[in-house]
């Protein structure tokens, strides 16, 4: 199914914008073979990141579907996740809190480990990074099985934090990933 996208947006946004259709979206996202290891199907979105209408059309995606949600932080998984969840923020005019893999915070954390689909990870925030009683959107670029975004949205819990929806350019549903997201809302725009 292909939706219009309507990217004129407010004025601040830029009048230039143009309409995009998620099927123009989808072609600049690439599928390369066996990475990271043989037998995975990476959805790449370098391609759509470095095409400027095709950029400016993602985040202008995630601005109409939650500028009139309540939200208080944008949260950003690493690394492909700050590629959306920070312009998010900035244009919702929330603070943006990246969460990391292991070693790459400085101060005082908290640690969630979870499952890939081809082996184990962690990740980490810092204790202070969001506050009691916010209400946080997790941002990242693919939803596969669900561990990473489970994991993030455990680290946001721990802080006595809410997640209040996880949201997701791309959602590989043969891999079934919302089921490890515990009935949280969930918005994926192109669906593999």
């Amino acid at each position: 199914m292909v939706r219009l996208l309507v990217c004129a947006g407010e004025p601040a946004l830029g009048a230039n914008r143009r309409r995009v259709q998620l099927a123009d979206l989808q072609q600049l996202i690439r599928a390369i073979p066996d990475f990271p290891i043989p037998g995975i199907l990476f959805r790449d979105i370098t391609p759509l990141i470095k095409d400027p209408a095709g950029f400016q059309a993602t985040i202008d995606l995630f601005v109409e579907r939650f500028k009139q949600h309540r939200i208080d932080v944008v949260v950003g998984v690493e690394a492909r996740g700050y590629i959306l969840a920070a312009p998010l923020a900035y244009e919702l005019g929330v603070g943006f809190v990246p969460v990391r893999k292991p070693g790459k915070l400085p101060g005082s954390k908290v640690t969630e480990e979870y499952a890939l689909e081809y082996g184990t990870n962690s990740l980490e925030v810092h204790d202070d990074a969001v506050g009691r009683g916010k209400r946080v959107l997790v941002v990242d670029d693919v939803l596969a099985t669900g561990g990473t975004a489970a994991a993030t949205g455990r680290l946001i819990e721990r802080l006595g934090a809410e997640v209040v929806e996880f949201a997701f350019l791309i959602e590989l549903e043969a891999l079934g990933g919302r089921k490890a997201l515990g009935g949280h809302p969930v918005t994926a725009f192109i669906r593999y």
